[in-house]
């Protein structure tokens, strides 16, 4: 094998971790196909109806990694009524869709006679991951709410490396226990149970109704609604969520639990924070876990209420390193401070509070609260909520920390590929969306110049666009109206572009002349600079990608330019 100085490896381990944290959640593919478009876009199977609630109905078998079960899904129609498509996985297929049915009935010639319609089996056919059903909706309730029952069964895909290789996910605890979740970000909710698997239309409330082996205990989105034991070795947790809830965030844990909980004082009353952690663990959680009413205080204080008071907060340890399903984040960070003992930052300030519990807790604001309706848009999820690692490090430990930590996170950022992925075929943008989108909100900070503006802007978000999905470029015009700013073309250089701009200068005795190269045409972000010999003392350029001068006054000799290093820009002094 190849041997690295000491220096060297030092600068590839954390390097190494930064690339796995935020890993793709989505296969390369060199072609994409039907089949992508029909996962990916709102299609004339999809954009008919609204789904209202999923009320899923699991089954899961232990000693073959089987499960069985049904979704009963109401939704309202919202256009002119079309075949239904229903999406669920492969190896998993669907038994029998029920609900009200009409169907044409013909004579041997091909007469039609008249149509037989009321409640039974629903005719259904299949393209790959997507079931085309064609439900009846009875006359004179077509702008009602309608209700289909999908029944199905099978072996589902099992997960090889999640959160990022996603399925279900099938351990053992360290005492040899059942130790069983699911992490489906990007692969889709259709994984494990039918659904309308696209972001776009989430259902407004769900409820898990989940049957294992009465000797664990399944935790699950919102509230516990109660257990049932059924008399032949098995009981049925039952779990509700009464908010909108984005598919892949429906999530049950399977496990030996132990749970503590808390009341934490929050913007809009008491809110319920509850812990459920395997039973071994238990001591040890109740210590880590005070980093979880911290993070509620710094993002209630930058985002607004936490956006799920209904449905509560929960941490649950899981059988992977973690994600944002929503009221019931996924914990599996080992206990450890930063990202599995790593700052990504290489500051020091990452190694303050544990990621897992920042991060994941921050998508309940940008990604759960705020949700994006293509995955292509995902930077809206990822950049804002690492982001929110940066504000909760500021909150806790001051400006400048901030400032350090989200400087040194560029370490990660490649700028092979644009964070913006191509639209309607569920493909995201590259993993710059994390660190690069995160780097993006800063700069655009900078130039707001206000904080307390910056903070308005965050929480007018969170109120804004409350529970909703939404695009990028609603947000994009939300911050350009609300700053009074227009930032459109720095939008499209970070999120549409790989390039990152160069500010250029020249030095001509008492004379600088700077402008912006490597950037698109338009690129006008101001900058705040200063000069060796008086670097305390800052000014604002606004250059563009025509030369323009600066005159020193007292015909002062300049040499160089200083760019506050908030700005995510290069600078380059040229002949």
């Amino acid at each position: 094998m190849k041997l690295y100085s000491k220096a060297l490896y030092a600068f590839i381990i954390p390097f190494s971790f930064f690339s796995l944290s935020h890993a793709q959640l989505l296969k390369e593919k060199a072609v994409l196909t039907y089949a992508d478009t029909l996962r990916g876009s709102n299609g004339p199977g999809r954009d008919w109806w609204d789904a209202l609630k999923y009320d899923i109905h699991v089954k899961f078998n232990l000693d073959d990694s089987t499960i069985s079960g049904k979704n009963v899904m109401s939704f309202k129609p919202t256009g002119s009524i079309n075949m239904m498509q229903i999406d669920l996985q492969a190896p998993l297929v669907i038994d029998s869709i029920t609900g009200y049915s009409s169907i044409n009935m013909y004579d041997s010639m091909g007469n039609l006679l008249g149509k037989k319609s009321g409640m039974g089996n629903i005719m259904y056919t299949k393209e790959g991951n997507a079931y085309f059903a064609f439900p009846g909706i009875k006359e004179g309730t077509e702008k009602d709410i309608q209700q289909i029952t999908v029944y199905y069964h099978g072996k589902p895909t099992i997960a090889r490396r999640p959160p990022w290789d996603g399925g279900l996910i099938w351990k053992k605890d360290k005492n040899n226990n059942p130790f069983i979740s699911i992490a489906c970000q990007g692969l889709g909710a259709s994984v494990w149970y039918p659904c309308k698997d696209i972001q776009s239309d989430e259902p407004d409330s769900a409820e898990m109704h989940i049957t294992i082996p009465d000797s664990l205990t399944c935790i699950g989105n919102g509230r516990f609604r109660g257990k049932i034991t059924n008399g032949d070795g098995t009981a049925t947790y039952d779990w509700a969520v009464e908010s909108p809830i984005n598919n892949y965030t429906i999530i049950p844990y399977i496990g030996k639990y132990a749970h503590f909980s808390e009341v934490y004082k929050g913007e809009a009353g008491p809110l319920d924070m509850d812990y459920w952690v395997l039973e071994y663990n238990l001591e040890k959680a109740k210590e880590h876990f005070k980093d979880a009413p911290l993070m509620m205080q710094a993002f209630e204080h930058w985002f607004g209420p936490y956006p799920f008071y209904k449905d509560g907060f929960k941490l649950v340890e899981a059988p992977h390193l973690g994600m944002e399903h929503q009221s019931a984040v996924a914990y599996g960070n080992q206990y450890k401070k930063g990202y599995l003992g790593s700052d990504l930052s290489r500051t020091g300030w990452g190694l303050k509070w544990d990621y897992i519990i920042v991060h994941e807790s921050g998508h309940e604001w940008f990604a759960n609260n705020i949700s994006t309706k293509d995955i292509a848009d995902m930077w809206v999820h990822e950049g804002f909520t690492t982001y929110t690692e940066v504000l909760f490090t500021e909150y806790h430990y001051g400006k400048q920390a901030g400032s350090e930590y989200i400087i040194g996170q560029r370490i990660g950022i490649q700028n092979k590929s644009t964070i913006i992925g191509p639209y309607g075929v569920n493909k995201e943008g590259s993993s710059d969306m994390y660190p690069k989108g995160a780097n993006l909100i800063h700069t655009i900070r900078q130039v707001i110049n206000n904080d307390s503006l910056f903070r308005q802007i965050l929480r007018g978000m969170n109120a804004t666009f409350r529970h909703k999905t939404v695009t990028t470029k609603q947000v994009e015009d939300y911050i350009s109206k609300e700053s009074g700013i227009d930032f459109s073309k720095v939008f499209d250089q970070y999120l549409r572009n790989i390039d990152i701009p160069v500010l250029e200068y020249q030095v001509k005795e008492n004379m600088i002349m700077y402008r912006y190269s490597n950037c698109i045409d338009g690129f006008n972000l101001p900058v705040k600079v200063s000069f060796p010999k008086d670097s305390n003392k800052t000014s604002w350029l606004k250059p563009t990608t025509r030369w323009q001068p600066i005159k020193m006054a007292g015909g002062d000799a300049i040499d160089s330019i200083i760019v506050d290093p908030n700005f995510y820009i290069n600078t380059k002094k040229v002949d």
